[in-house]
């Protein structure tokens, strides 16, 4: 009973969280990192674990628990694959492109070696890929929220997309090669759309409920959900299929906003011991895994726009570089996958959790939470249906 209790009162905090971000000018994620961040931990400490004796582990083992986490997973992940999948390549996107994913890839795979206990090689490829990623829903959602110019906006979104694609693809791979065989099934199932299309289903909603349904399967049975996600959607594209969301726009983003998102963070969060993780860890190390990423992704970032040219005029390089740096959805569950499968320590986890919120933070800190003009914010109004319909 108490078990229910502890989840319901987390979704409800996370809801009031959003609720009051949104009156101090924050997008939802924003909020919820925080309370996952900080609020979250105290709330073990100094409630859950001495007055309900709960730990971390008992609050995870219940199986309707482990259900609504896979759809979960499956309804944040697919979101962000179908978003990753729609790339349109585009000469000036992929010159930001290269820089903001090589520089802070390096550096990862660096930090890996050099700050974090010997690991294998995956283990490494991991670190460089969380170090690399920018999170597409939460820059978009930014990137409208402060008005952002149109076709700017296209050129960012474009270029977290090639970021995004690049390591969820690597990382799929890289998986699959440790063990040849467990590529089988996935790319069986990524298959699927040609069965679907032999039997002359052309409903696109189908395909995109079959699509989450093998999703929430494949992170039941630890099936290597990237590589069946990666695959069923390109499938799709060269069948030139259309593919649509089980759901509504409106719907879909309830879904995650009050379920998914604060069930995916608390999940993660409630398992780690803070005191011991950041003791393990040390403060040098600590300190590092908050700083190196977002120093070689803000490096990358500069030089990719200073090598490609002005997204509009009048564009400010170093604001760009700053917001490709946000991260957030993306990170949080490549981090949950990571910490699943045993990649990377609570301790870890938890520090790149922190890095990912102050990262997310840095643009309004720096003052970037208002439309860049009044002709651009007229701009983005006008062009919001056309927008949300890529979202």
């Amino acid at each position: 009973m108490m078990l229910v209790v502890f989840w319901i009162s987390v979704l409800s905090l996370f809801a009031l969280a959003a609720r009051l971000g949104r009156q101090l000018n924050l997008i939802p994620i924003v909020s919820q990192l925080l309370l996952a961040t900080f609020g979250l931990p105290l709330l073990m400490l100094f409630w859950v674990e001495p007055h309900w004796h709960l730990t971390g582990a008992q609050l995870v083992t219940p199986v309707w628990l482990k259900t609504l986490y896979g759809l979960s997973f499956a309804v944040v992940l697919g979101h962000i694959l179908s978003d990753v999948i729609d790339v349109r390549l585009d000469r000036q996107s992929l010159k930001v492109a290269l820089p903001s994913f090589g520089v802070p890839f390096l550096c990862g795979v660096a930090c890996a070696m050099w700050l974090l206990p010997p690991q294998g090689w995956l283990g490494s490829l991991a670190t460089g890929l969380v170090f690399a990623i920018t999170a597409i829903p939460v820059l978009y959602l930014y990137l409208h929220h402060i008005g952002y110019p149109p076709e700017a906006t296209r050129r960012l979104v474009q270029t977290a997309i090639l970021i995004d694609l690049t390591c969820w693809s690597l990382f799929g791979l890289a998986q699959g090669s440790l063990q040849w065989s467990s590529l089988a099934l996935p790319l069986l199932g990524a298959c699927v759309p040609v069965v679907l299309l032999a039997l002359k289903v052309r409903q696109a909603r189908f395909y995109g409920l079959i699509f989450f349904a093998m999703l929430m399967l494949a992170e039941h049975y630890r099936i290597n959900a990237l590589i069946l996600g990666i695959g069923y959607l390109l499938c799709m594209n060269m069948l030139k299929q259309p593919f649509a969301l089980p759901l509504n726009a409106a719907w879909l983003k309830a879904l995650q906003g009050y379920l998914a998102i604060p069930l995916i963070l608390t999940y993660g969060i409630v398992q780690i011991n803070v005191h011991s993780a950041m003791g393990d860890l040390g403060r040098f190390n600590l300190l590092m895994l908050i700083i190196l990423p977002i120093a070689s992704k803000l490096l990358g970032n500069w030089i990719g726009v200073r090598w490609a040219t002005p997204s509009f005029a009048g564009a400010v390089r170093w604001k760009e570089a700053l917001l490709l740096n946000i991260r957030g959805l993306s990170e949080i569950v490549f981090l949950n996958l990571l910490l699943q499968q045993g990649l990377v320590s609570p301790a870890v986890y938890f520090a790149l959790m922190t890095m990912s919120l102050i990262a997310t933070l840095l643009p309004a800190l720096a003052g970037m939470n208002r439309p860049t003009s009044p002709q651009d914010a007229k701009a983005v109004t006008h062009s919001k249906r056309k927008t949300c319909a890529h979202s």
